[in-house]
């Protein structure tokens, strides 16, 4: 799956560790990611977490899509901060999930909370 994904790997993300309904992802922030207000545009901080949600739901040999997302920003990123998405599995039945994934700075400050929806698809990975 990672190969396959273009976006992530441009952005300079890496899978640090999948797990049944866990996965993590890193991912530095860049100068060309910064908005306006020099701060970590919010769109790459959601792409961050996104991925790491991604990777957490399709370990189960199935391919699953995002149903919806939201995403709460709590503290700013800065260009340089290495930051780490950490998603866990709340909930799987039938072929919905529900998925909270914690973005930190490298000291540990929480900079956001995610919340994913998921849709699994009747359609093997492997």
């Amino acid at each position: 799956m990672y190969a396959a994904d273009t976006a992530s790997r441009a952005l300079g993300i890496v899978i640090d560790g999948v797990a049944p309904g866990r996965a993590t992802a890193t991912m530095t922030v860049a100068p060309s990611m910064l908005n306006g207000h020099a701060i970590g545009h919010g769109g790459y901080v959601f792409l961050l977490a996104d991925t790491a949600f991604a990777f957490a739901c399709n370990t189960y040999d199935r391919v699953t899509v995002a149903a919806g997302a939201d995403v709460s920003f709590l503290e700013p990123a800065r260009a340089g901060d290495e930051l780490t998405a950490t998603a866990v599995e709340r909930s799987r039945r039938g072929r919905s999930g529900l998925y909270d994934v914690t973005v930190t700075r490298a000291d540990g400050t929480v900079l956001a909370e995610f919340r994913g929806r998921s849709r699994t698809l009747d359609t093997p990975i492997l």
